[in-house]
């Protein structure tokens, strides 16, 4: 009989040619567990998507109970969906005032294109500045906006004008001009290896947008929804950029995305032409259910505040010759090894001995650490003493 790994290589599309392949029959809180019983400690969190772990009741009941009333009905925009404008109206209330559109689309990439299309619609202007070792998703238009040659390289030519900086060099903005139709920022940037920017460097996107009429776009969506002490990293600098992108925690494990502007800015794709920008599944009713659910989860249980707690547990026991740096915030961290070999070695032993962790697209000598914010002390300290014995062997 064939086996369920020999079907999966034979019929899944592959993103790499060596897949880690974990058998999964089912999830639990922090913990996946394999067909044969295994159980693996999430210190991923599927990347950053499992905020609040997986099979959490809150999130388990709101999809239960969203499939009994209706799933698709329409693509996104045309019905009144109450999953839709509930989650929405919830997004709207951790924001800024000004934010308060929301237009849902399926995936993260998604999201970055949406938000490109407006910034041409709002701006007339084709240029676009991202920095360096950003990652905005891999459809064919967030490549355009990507800091790294690696995975844009083999897709070119791609958008023909786009302004590359260097992240916290402020002096690099008088680039920023009035041919710049927006600059995309990760408050903390993901792939990179979890490289916050300053809060100082993030005022100054902003006057400088301000000042030649450029659309700042703060892509948090490996960081949003609690994951680094804050429901959204860029608050912590007291801004108010132009549009928010948002997705994989998002959902709470269900897939979902989102740019957010100011209600006049967002209004621009609905005419001129009408249909401006269009989704089939963007908002899908039982996502929504899903997310909102999951906010109201962050909220009510303090995961903000337990992503904190979780970064000082891992700073504290983290110590080791091998790790030369931990970067990040909260739930956000990168253990810098220096060395693209080691990391991978590391993997793999976690692997064996039963947690799960992987490194950055744009960062291979730095381990992932970025948990669900539920974690317990005693789940931190079994998966931080995994850690440290794998550095040993």
């Amino acid at each position: 009989m064939t086996s369920l790994r020999e079907l999966f290589l034979r019929h899944m599309a592959q993103t790499s040619l060596a897949p880690m392949g974990l058998e999964i029959s089912h999830a639990k809180g922090v913990y996946q567990i394999g067909t044969d019983g295994k159980r693996y400690i999430d210190l991923i969190s599927g990347i950053s998507v499992s905020n609040l772990g997986h099979g959490h009741p809150a999130v388990v009941q709101a999809v239960t109970e969203q499939a009994t009333r209706h799933m698709h009905l329409m693509v996104y925009g045309e019905t009144v969906q109450a999953p839709q404008v509930r989650f929405a109206e919830a997004i709207c209330s951790q924001l800024p005032k000004e934010l308060d559109s929301v237009y849902f689309v399926s995936s993260g990439s998604e999201a970055t294109d949406g938000a490109m299309k407006l910034a041409v619609r709002a701006t007339g202007r084709t240029q676009f500045a991202t920095l360096r070792n950003a990652y905005h998703g891999s459809t064919l238009g967030a490549l355009g906006v990507m800091g790294h040659d690696m995975l844009r390289a083999p897709y070119a030519p791609l958008l023909p004008d786009t302004l590359r900086l260097d992240p916290n060099i402020a002096e690099q903005l008088d680039q920023v001009n009035r041919r710049t139709a927006a600059i995309f920022i990760e408050p903390i940037q993901g792939e990179a290896g979890a490289r916050p920017l300053t809060a100082e460097y993030i005022r100054a996107v902003r006057r400088r947008c301000v000042s030649t009429g450029t659309l700042m776009v703060v892509d948090e969506i490996q960081s949003g929804f609690g994951r680094t002490g804050s429901m959204f990293a860029f608050l912590d600098a007291g801004v108010v950029p132009d549009i928010v992108l948002m997705a994989k925690g998002m959902g709470a494990g269900m897939p979902i995305g989102a740019f957010v502007a100011r209600k006049e800015l967002m209004s621009l794709l609905s005419h001129d032409p009408v249909l401006g920008h269009i989704t089939t599944f963007g908002g899908h009713p039982m996502s929504c259910a899903a997310g909102l659910a999951g906010l109201q989860v962050v909220l009510s249980d303090g995961l903000m505040e337990r992503a904190k707690a979780l970064e000082v547990i891992f700073r504290q026991r983290l110590i080791h010759p091998r790790i030369k740096e931990i970067r990040g915030r909260g739930a956000l961290l990168a253990l810098e090894l220096g060395d693209a070999a080691l990391v991978q070695s590391t993997i793999a032993k976690c692997l064996e001995m039963g947690v799960i962790t992987d490194w950055f697209l744009f960062c291979d000598t730095a381990l992932r650490v970025a948990p669900p914010p539920i974690m317990t002390d005693a789940e931190a300290h079994a998966a931080c003493d995994t850690l440290l014995s794998a550095l040993e062997v």
